[in-house]
């Protein structure tokens, strides 16, 4: 079993510091075709788990990212596993665009000054660039699903990112790079929001120099 990272003052230190040191790349984008996400750390405390999941005494305190399922309703890319994000509207930056939609989506408001940073901008097969935001929500964060948008809210603990089978890396016939998934219990979720997760496990947890916008996505996600 891989050790608990707790949600607590260490960590965000940890992840302040790792963002701080990391230099972004960002892509050039049109606003019609720029996006962001919100890549928030809370805690597991009474969330949704998920089949496969290990558990242990101190699973509530656990840090965890925020991730939804998408509603089998919407027109693209509906009952995939996602950040809460989405396009910017005009005026936006990406960091009010992800905090916005996050409020949208989950019903979790946050100011700006939780934000710890961002990771690379990652270019979508569906022609979006897409900013990953780090946001701190911290333990007890209070979530609720909008069901327009979101079928469930999860919240996934980091630990389970960083086991001795993630990434997983598979041959794509469609380019001379891998696709990328990320292990979650008896299930796994792909690139792009694995090659995000990935990044996020790399330089905010583990502190390396990570690059991950070359990974190949799966041609589901391709639309």
């Amino acid at each position: 079993m891989t050790t608990p990272w707790h949600c607590d003052e260490s960590l965000y230190e940890r992840i302040q510091g790792n963002l701080s040191a990391f230099t972004v790349r960002t892509s050039r984008v049109d606003d019609a075709h720029h996006a962001a996400v919100a890549i928030t750390v809370t805690d597991v405390g009474h969330g949704a788990q998920l089949p496969g999941l290990p558990d242990h005494a101190d699973w509530q305190s656990e840090a965890a990212l925020l991730l939804t399922r998408r509603s089998a309703t919407l027109r693209k890319h509906a009952g995939q596993w996602a950040f809460p994000g989405g396009r910017l509207d005009p005026g936006e930056t990406p960091i009010e665009t992800a905090l916005r939609e996050m409020h949208e989506e989950v019903d979790l408001a946050l100011s700006e000054d939780r934000v710890l940073g961002c990771l690379d901008d990652f270019v979508t097969r569906s022609g979006f660039v897409m900013t990953p935001v780090v946001v701190w929500a911290g333990a007890g964060a209070r979530t609720e699903p909008n069901p327009a948008e979101v079928a469930s809210v999860h919240r996934i603990p980091v630990s389970e990112f960083l086991r001795d089978d993630a990434p997983m890396l598979e041959v794509a016939d469609s380019s001379e790079h891998p696709v990328l998934r990320m292990p979650v219990g008896d299930d796994h979720i792909a690139a792009p929001t694995a090659a995000l997760i990935y990044q996020f496990r790399e330089v905010c947890l583990l502190g390396r120099d990570t690059r991950v916008a070359h990974f190949e996505q799966p041609e589901f996600a391709w639309r």
